[in-house]
């Protein structure tokens, strides 16, 4: 890890084959929440198969400043928290800005402590990410909220049970409303709340804790609120994200990799695609056979909430569009500014063109060549990646810092599979 942390470029030579087999990580988007309830409780937490990530670390030295006592054994991906002795309510923010997931924390300590505060949540840049939903759900729910110069200030006596409408279906903010309603008085319901399987997740460790809630993994969820909740021991499910980039990576390089640790119902999305565009997927319980058969289709894909197509994968899947035979189209439902990467891709040759922002247009195959490109967020750093991979010559990628917050060991794990990989 030492190497990667130091380092500021990865370079990579396209053109070999992957084969072998791959062990998938735990899903950051699923760590990152599980991490934020165990403020709700006294008791201790224990969470396994966490991936040690900048957001994952980053995580853990909010919780500390909080007052929680965390201990991170990196080398055995196990993280022990007890928010016993909470005695700051405040996400200080050099550490705000550098994740989006920081303002997690808010839901759990306004409904255990009464007091919240937070600037604005920073991250990725990927167009308009407010926290309206999260702060709406909360006034809704009896919280008196104050936009100062710095950020919010939230406060309530007591939160009680309100009916939410989400005006589109957050993921950061459902998971926010839903930790919130855990310790409210009453009964909540979270009405257009996301379905993502990280959100199931996080539903599964509060039942754990002892919350009642139903309908978590669907739109429409309830929670009864209860007055007191106990620790909760989890490992943490597959991350289906970086799953799915070694899988678009074993069909665009026309190889044969098998991922395990991967949940089959989580990527069905991506299977559906791979196929349309004529890889091969095979399935044996926990583990993804994902084969080339050397010509690639040009299709169509829609990124929007769980179940459709995941956002976090359409810049690696446009790498795929750029070798597929044909028109290929992008449409992003979820950012209004996530198509930025295709300048970066461009300059390896792409045929990309994008319109009104949200919407690409790929032209196949395209020959991509090697030239120095930069990272500009976690999703488009791997698919810059991806793009080196089956580029001729070298590709060097700066701004590495961003794939750092969202994939554990990639250049290790890319050159386990033979990728011609490595640190600058």
């Amino acid at each position: 890890m030492q190497v990667a942390t130091e380092a500021k470029t990865i370079r990579v030579r396209g053109g070999t084959r992957l084969y072998g087999r791959v062990a998938i990580g735990g899903a950051k988007n699923a760590a990152l929440p599980a991490m934020a309830a165990a403020l709700l409780t006294d008791e201790e937490c224990l969470l396994d198969n966490v991936p040690v990530l900048e957001d994952t670390l980053v995580m853990a030295d909010l919780l500390r400043w909080l007052g929680a006592d965390v201990e991170f054994d990196q080398e055995n991906r196990r993280v022990r928290i007890c928010a016993a002795n909470i005695h700051r309510f405040d996400a200080p923010p050099e550490l705000v800005e550098r994740m989006r997931a920081s303002f997690l924390v808010s839901g759990p300590l306004l409904s255990r402590f009464g007091e919240a505060s937070s600037s604005p949540p920073g991250g990725c840049r990927l167009g308009t990410r407010p926290v309206d939903v999260d702060l709406r759900g909360f006034r809704r729910m009896g919280a008196e909220i104050t936009q100062t110069d710095g950020g919010y200030v939230m406060r309530a006596r007591r939160l009680y049970g309100a009916e939410l409408y989400m005006d589109y279906p957050s993921h950061t903010g459902t998971e926010n409303l839903l930790m919130a309603a855990t310790l409210a008085r009453g009964t909540t319901t979270i009405v257009n709340a996301a379905s993502e399987p990280e959100i199931s997740f996080l539903g599964s460790i509060l039942r754990d804790m002892g919350a009642r809630i139903s309908g978590v993994g669907t739109p429409h969820i309830r929670v009864h609120g209860v007055d007191r909740l106990r620790g909760y021991r989890a490992a943490i499910l597959p991350d289906r994200i970086e799953a799915g980039t070694f899988a678009i990576a074993a069909a665009i390089t026309d190889g044969e990799v098998i991922l395990d640790n991967v949940s089959e119902p989580d990527m069905l999305p991506l299977t559906y695609k791979l196929r349309e565009a004529g890889a091969e997927v095979w399935w044996n319980q926990t583990s993804m056979l994902v084969r080339g058969r050397g010509e690639l289709h040009a299709t169509e894909i829609q990124a929007l909430p769980f179940p459709g197509f995941p956002t976090d994968l359409q810049a690696a899947f446009a790498v795929l569009m750029t070798q597929a035979k044909g028109q290929s189209r992008i449409f992003e439902r979820v950012f209004n500014d996530r198509l930025r990467y295709a300048a970066e891709l461009a300059k390896l040759g792409a045929d990309i063109t994008v319109i009104d922002r949200q919407q690409a247009i790929i032209n196949g195959p395209t020959r991509l060549r090697g030239a120095d490109v930069e990272a500009l967020d976690i999703r488009s750093g791997a698919c810059l990646v991806l793009a080196g991979l089956v580029a001729e010559g070298e590709t060097r990628i700066g701004q590495i810092q961003h794939l750092r917050r969202g994939y554990e060991d990639i250049v290790e794990k890319f050159a386990s599979l033979g990728a011609e990989i490595s640190y600058l």
